[in-house]
């Protein structure tokens, strides 16, 4: 019987270790790719923007320590002012629309008409094609010369616009095109957001004598708050640093009119004949920054309201 006693918690210990190492090497894929694919990734461009990197030195190593020389020269750079608002407004506006329209389109898709489901699905299109095919086509739809949008307007009697090649233009149609891209991903989590809303709580509201507007902004707007902000940090990372859109559309042009931060730090680490890879690592991590920062917010805001 003691013998019995004493080889049972030796049993028990040796079960738990074993499914300790289970959970490890379930956890060591996970783990392996976000090192080698996050990890990795950050540091190696957090050590490029404290260096000052040339082509040789970036191939054969031994670039010298620049500390925070990188940021001066970035922050005081001519680009940086015009680059930090194209970016606020690209975003901003993207979202806006973005938001607006995908809420409007999942409100009028929850009716279950006929053929709702087949017109939901044609929506997607923008959503499931290549981002280098979305945006030559609406470099092609934009064009001053050739563009069906011209035409159109031509049609209804206006001038032709330069969309792509004046700098009034250039960043609002970037902006149009980054919009018709990301309003499917808002339709289809919005969709689902109001999928999950009991009908028990509309049924009691028009009880109550609430008409359409009083439902939508005391029922279905507050109940869906989560999956709105989430939608929206979803769509804010995402949109802060967009970058084929901008980039094949207007290179940042015309006269750094749609330049942005993503496209800025391409341009100089990649898009010149002798690249500044440590301010172009500097610029890509003031963006790593400022989507960390808005991720950091929403955990912040989720936490009080789960507190409340």
């Amino acid at each position: 019987m003691s013998d019995i006693t004493r080889t049972a918690p030796r049993v028990h210990a040796g079960r738990v270790r074993s499914g300790q190492w289970a959970a490890w090497a379930f956890l060591a894929p996970v783990v392996l790719y976000l090192l080698l694919f996050y990890a990795y990734p950050l540091f190696r461009n957090v050590e490029l923007s404290l260096r000052t990197y040339t082509v040789r030195s970036f191939v054969q190593g031994g670039a010298p320590f620049a500390g925070f020389g990188n940021y001066a020269k970035v922050f005081g750079d001519a680009t940086f002012g015009p680059a930090l608002w194209h970016t606020v407004v690209f975003t901003v506006v993207s979202l806006v629309f973005q938001f607006g329209i995908g809420l409007a389109l999942a409100l009028f898709f929850v009716r279950h008409f006929p053929l709702s489901a087949t017109l939901r699905a044609l929506f997607l299109v923008p959503w499931l094609l290549p981002l280098i095919v979305s945006a030559s086509t609406w470099s092609w739809m934009l064009n001053s010369d050739s563009g069906v949008v011209n035409a159109a307007l031509s049609w209804l009697g206006f001038g032709p616009v330069n969309w792509l090649t004046s700098p009034d233009w250039a960043l609002w149609s970037v902006i149009i095109a980054n919009v018709w891209i990301g309003v499917p991903f808002n339709l289809v989590v919005l969709y689902s957001g109001l999928q999950a809303i009991p009908a028990a709580v509309y049924e009691a509201a028009a009880l109550d004598g609430a008409n359409g507007r009083q439902r939508f902004w005391k029922v279905t707007f507050p109940l869906l708050r989560p999956v709105s902000a989430i939608t929206l940090l979803l769509g804010l990372v995402y949109t802060v640093k967009v970058f084929d859109i901008i980039w094949i559309m207007t290179k940042g042009g015309p006269s750094g009119a749609s330049t942005t931060f993503a496209t800025w730090s391409y341009r100089l680490g990649f898009g010149n004949l002798v690249p500044s890879f440590g301010p172009g690592a500097a610029v890509g991590n003031l963006l790593i920054v400022t989507a960390l920062a808005f991720g950091l917010v929403y955990i912040r805001v989720q936490r009080r309201q789960a507190l409340a």
